[in-house]
């Protein structure tokens, strides 16, 4: 079937589903399939739930009229995605980094939207899957489009850029995450910038962190673009006041008080600012927008339980990450302060060291006591009597002491799940 008959079909439909679990009427499904499983054999069940087309790859499900069958399914999903994105004509705004995208493209998102209708990615739902789903949840409505890139190995921005075809983008930073694909933190520069390359290369906007140094070299000479610093006045002056805990700044004579907490959210929120700006979004509507956002998922949040404040930033962490998390955390004005640490993950070769650095670092701070769990930190060298190491969160949730009176952050990799110790606290 041509993509075009087939995106007639798509606008039958109310959108697009993978997951029959979230099968709804009027739905167009995908059957993708993993490693371990055959999404063709879901086509029969989302039909049955009111799925209006079933897309497969494998004839020998094709039980119905309504049962689409195309050479590869998820080939099909991607190219879908990307004939829908030229048929609406929309702006497709794109940013990825190794650390703060999810934060950075949810500001982007309430300040762009105190203008325009926009619609941007979920959660993060930034991958060869995530991408497509996001371009396909836009409408005729959609005046901006703000897609989330992830990625852990060279080329996969390069690939989804190409999906995607963005007019805008903005890299956070680059920093010592999925360093097991991606090879070095060289390798880590090279697959980011991408997204940078594309631009570029296609004579589109970028916009840019004018105080990073790499990002500022890589576009010396490229004349279409927007950035930030604290003292260059060739772009946006933005002051720092402030961030014990939540982060301040000033921007344009205006003074903005964020719901965020940490030194390391302060670009992330002057990307959201200049982004703003750029799309002529009133200075009133940026403050209120910033001022307005509250984080949530498990992202730099303020929790008070009893006696305790915690920062819960466990959604995910690399060595860059964890660094500027536990220097913040260090620099605030707590007492009794307390970290849990789970492992980190997509290190490689890496690990060792990586997790080694991060003990030797957390010791030498103000920090009270340190609670490492996880393999990797088990194996490191702790000689401080601040340190208690734990196997498991297992072994930690059985064996731990109650904690009360205290500042706790808690910080580890996805698969971690450290959110857990909320429970226990």
């Amino acid at each position: 079937m041509k993509i075009e008959t087939l995106h007639n079909l798509f606008l039958e439909c109310n959108t697009v589903c993978t997951d029959t679990r979230k099968v709804d009427n009027n739905n167009m499904f995908f059957a993708l399939s993993g490693e371990n499983f055959n999404g063709n054999t879901f086509a029969k069940e989302a039909l049955a739930k009111g799925a209006k087309y079933a897309i497969i790859d494998d004839k020998n499900y094709k039980t119905a009229d309504n049962t689409i069958l195309v050479e590869n399914s998820l080939k099909t999903l991607q190219e879908l995605a990307t004939y829908h994105r030229d048929y609406l004509g929309v702006k497709i705004i794109s940013l990825t980094g190794s650390n703060g995208k999810t934060t950075t493209k949810e500001l982007i998102n309430v300040v762009l939207s105190k203008k325009y209708n926009t619609t941007a990615t979920i959660g993060n739902l930034n991958n060869h899957i995530g991408v497509p789903l996001t371009l396909l949840a836009m409408t005729k409505d959609t005046e901006i489009g703000i897609v989330e890139m992830g990625a852990n190995h060279k080329k996969e921005i390069e690939f989804l850029c190409q999906i995607a075809k963005p007019d805008y983008g903005y890299i956070t930073n680059f920093g010592k995450a999925h360093l097991e694909g991606f090879g070095s933190t060289e390798g880590v520069i090279e697959g980011k910038s991408e997204l940078y390359h594309y631009l570029t290369s296609n004579n589109k906007f970028v916009f840019f962190n004018a105080d990073d140094s790499i990002q500022k070299q890589k576009l010396l000479q490229y004349f279409k673009k927007v950035g930030f610093s604290t003292d260059d006045t060739n772009y946006f002056k933005i002051e720092l006041l402030e961030s014990n805990p939540y982060v301040t700044f000033e921007f344009e004579g205006t003074k903005i008080k964020s719901n965020l907490i940490g030194e390391y959210n302060f670009t992330n929120l002057c990307a959201a600012a200049i982004i703003g700006k750029y799309f002529n979004v009133e200075l009133l509507n940026i403050k209120q927008a910033i001022e307005s956002y509250t984080p949530t998922n498990n992202r730099s949040q303020i929790i008070k339980k009893d006696s305790n404040t915690i920062i819960l930033d466990a959604y995910n962490a690399n060595p860059s990450s964890m660094e500027v998390a536990l220097k913040n955390f260090s620099s605030q004005d707590y007492k009794n302060k307390v970290v849990v640490l789970g492992d980190m993950f997509e290190l490689g070769s890496s690990a060792s060291v990586e997790h080694q650095n991060i003990v030797n670092l957390a010791i030498s701070l103000d920090i009270d006591q340190i609670i490492l769990l996880g393999e990797n930190f088990l194996k490191t060298k702790a000689n401080s009597s601040k340190v208690i190491q734990y196997r498991s969160f297992d072994d930690f949730k059985n064996n731990y002491k109650s904690i009360t009176n205290s500042a706790l952050l808690i910080k580890g990799s996805r698969g971690m799940a450290l959110e857990r110790a909320l429970e226990l606290l």
